[in-house]
């Protein structure tokens, strides 16, 4: 008896502390590295919701979207903030990517961040 008392109170310890990390239902993994990469991005001073993506709509289109005239379009649009994008201290190069998507067409997953950027996290402009 005093074993299943003894197992029911540790069970309730380990309970209450994982609830601890339980939001609505949804596990969230805390991590100091993460948090740290969160936090060092500098928000972005530019908007890029205004911008004209037709340079981009009208020369990347699918369903094979080539990469050189989209590459083309994309550095066309991009290099005149290459400043802004290619300073890892903001999070301008991700708020781009995410905007020519939201704001500019529907493109497949990567299509800008992995072949234009070619793995690197910046933009090589003329």
């Amino acid at each position: 008896m005093k074993l299943i008392i003894k197992l029911l109170s540790s069970s309730l310890s380990l309970f209450l502390l994982l609830s601890l990390f339980i939001s609505d239902g949804v596990y969230t993994v805390h991590s100091s590295r993460n948090l740290l990469l969160q936090t060092e991005k500098v928000q972005c001073p530019l908007d890029f919701q205004i911008l004209n993506y037709t340079i981009i709509t009208s020369q990347c289109k699918g369903p094979h979207y080539p990469s050189r005239q989209c590459c083309a379009a994309f550095k066309e649009l991009a290099c005149p903030y290459k400043n802004y994008l290619n300073d890892e201290s903001t999070d301008c190069l991700t708020l781009m990517l995410s905007d020519i998507n939201l704001y500019g067409g529907y493109y497949p997953v990567g299509l800008f961040g992995n072949t234009c950027l070619q793995g690197r996290q910046h933009i090589d402009c003329p």
